[in-house]
């Protein structure tokens, strides 16, 4: 849907994702590929723009790497489907003319979780690793849901944490439930995942807030801040409770979140 481009766009300042995989038809994967190119070569200036591709095993991905390749899809990064190696990272690296373009690897199989770490590490900076979490059930022969899936969340987000890289949630599939979905996107983000990705416009808002401390948050982060650095880098009490070097990193990295989206 070319018309929902812009779109998307004006939602998310923090970037928007242009599916070529799952939800375009087989029959019409060439004529999204090239409605595509033709947006990113005339698109003006705003969000950033991440293209996912279809798989290198299929047909419609082997189109989708000769663009890049050639490079006809200059998009700012590439969403990759059903990472299951570290090979799969080096493949798409070998044939992009811009090395050091953004990769998020969606990690949605059984494979791809035990070989998550690896994954991670082939990885750089300015990458990330998704959390793909529907494909995982059907592979997994389980039910898309939290407890079911709440293992291999927790295996993701480590992978990402040990290689230094975000990591980002599956969409929230139901679009009118925003309770439902901010209790999940604080679910995951307690969980240590960096962000959820969003299917309609008005996911953004609930995710958002949801990923953002809150006044009494910030202000509790800004009060352990002060009493460690006070200490000297050492031990501290806040509101009666004793406070060490881990939490204070935790809340720098708070008041650092706080700082980027203002």
């Amino acid at each position: 849907r070319p018309d929902r481009f812009e779109k998307a766009r004006k939602a998310s300042p923090e970037g928007v994702v242009i599916d070529l995989e799952d939800t375009v038809p087989a029959g019409e994967k060439g004529a999204a590929r090239a409605a595509v190119i033709d947006y990113l070569a005339t698109r003006s200036d705003g969000s950033a723009v991440h293209v996912r591709i279809n798989g290198a095993s299929t047909r419609a991905g082997l189109d989708d790497l000769a663009a890049l390749a050639d490079g006809r899809l200059p998009a700012d990064g590439l969403v990759l489907p059903k990472v299951e190696s570290a090979r799969d990272i080096e493949i798409v690296r070998q044939l992009d003319p811009r090395p050091a373009r953004a990769l998020m690897a969606a990690v949605e199989s059984a494979a791809g979780i035990d070989n998550a770490r690896a994954i991670a590490a082939a990885l750089g900076e300015g990458d990330a690793l998704v959390f793909g979490g529907a494909d995982l059930a059907a592979d997994l022969g389980a039910a898309f849901a939290w407890e079911p899936l709440l293992a291999a969340r927790c295996a993701l987000v480590r992978a990402a944490a040990a290689a230094r890289l975000p990591a980002f949630d599956v969409p929230f599939l139901k679009i009118d439930a925003p309770e439902a979905l901010a209790e999940e996107a604080r679910r995951v983000r307690d969980l240590g995942f960096s962000g959820k990705l969003a299917i309609h416009p008005a996911q953004v808002g609930p995710i958002r807030a949801a990923f953002s401390p809150t006044p009494d948050e910030v202000d509790r982060a800004r009060r352990i801040v002060a009493a460690i650095e006070a200490a000297g880098g050492g031990v501290a009490t806040v509101d009666g409770r004793m406070i060490d070097a881990p939490v204070a990193g935790s809340a720098r990295r708070a008041l650092a979140r706080v700082q980027a989206r203002s």
